[in-house]
């Protein structure tokens, strides 16, 4: 186990959950203030660039000064892209459903209720889902063929999710498509072209942490995780049970692939179906 830096990376570890949990305690007072928790989505890319930055300054001396700034830059531009995008989406709405059920359902104090099973438990799985971002900072070795497909995979990612938003963004700002499923774009090829672009941007970061078999056990836990949140935990099959009864989507589904990109079925239906 000799050759990675254990203590200076587990005050890095401290550290880093510090940061995740400040942030998450931060934008709980802010939706105490407003009155409504789906702020805290916006919080969540916000997290990750912090603990990156936390990273990146407490890792100096350690660790490739390439590799370490690579990591921090991907982190903290996937992170920001992805707060603005939720902030200007969420601009103007109310409480978020997912948030409105699960406190009408709540016991006691619905405040203290949202605290633990909301922001608590995302500042944890920011700490967690960070690993690699943390670990990268500790690895000696400069920027290999690994950290370079790493990148490459981050950026394609990055891209896939960016121009799914995008797409997905204007098409709803159209009043013509009102009540309709978008299946345009980069949408006629996976259900979920964010949620695709994501999993890639984690698996990247993960091969960016890559350069010690220490650093590379201790953060696949990490694309691991991202990955069954993405498909079988709050992203993918969440909103697809809530989508399932709304007209159209049958038919979408049935034509399109559920993650993978692949091209749309042709037996299907090609017209929109309504929301």
């Amino acid at each position: 186990m000799n050759g990675f830096p254990w203590a200076a990376f587990a005050v890095n570890l401290a550290a880093g959950a510090g940061a995740a949990f400040a942030v998450m305690l931060a934008t709980f007072g802010v939706a105490l203030a407003k009155g409504v928790h789906r702020v805290v989505d916006v919080a969540w890319g916000a997290a990750f660039a912090a603990v990156a930055l936390v990273s990146w300054v407490l890792s100096a001396g350690h660790g490739d000064d390439g590799r370490r700034l690579l990591v921090t830059l991907a982190t903290v531009v996937w992170g920001l892209r992805l707060a603005v995008h939720i902030a200007r989406r969420s601009r103007g709405h109310g409480e978020d459903p997912r948030y409105a059920r699960m406190l009408a359902k709540a016991r006691g104090n619905r405040n203290v209720c949202a605290l633990r099973k909301v922001y608590l438990l995302q500042g944890a799985l920011v700490w967690l889902v960070s690993l690699p971002v943390q670990a990268a900072g500790y690895v000696a070795a400069p920027l290999d063929a690994v950290a370079v497909a790493g990148g490459l995979l981050w950026a394609v990612g990055l891209a896939f999710e960016g121009i799914g938003d995008f797409q997905l963004a204007r098409f709803r700002a159209d009043p013509d498509n009102r009540g309709r499923v978008m299946n345009r774009g980069l949408w006629a090829w996976t259900r979920h072209p964010n949620y695709f672009g994501d999993l890639l941007v984690w698996w990247g970061l993960f091969l960016l942490a890559c350069g010690t078999v220490q650093s590379a056990a201790v953060s696949v836990v990490s694309p691991l995780v991202m990955s069954w949140l993405l498909t079988y935990g709050s992203g993918k099959r969440l909103l697809e049970n809530h989508l399932a009864d709304r007209p159209g989507y049958a038919a979408y589904r049935a034509r399109t692939s559920g993650f993978l990109p692949l091209p749309p079925r042709r037996r299907a239906h090609r017209e929109a179906g309504r929301r």
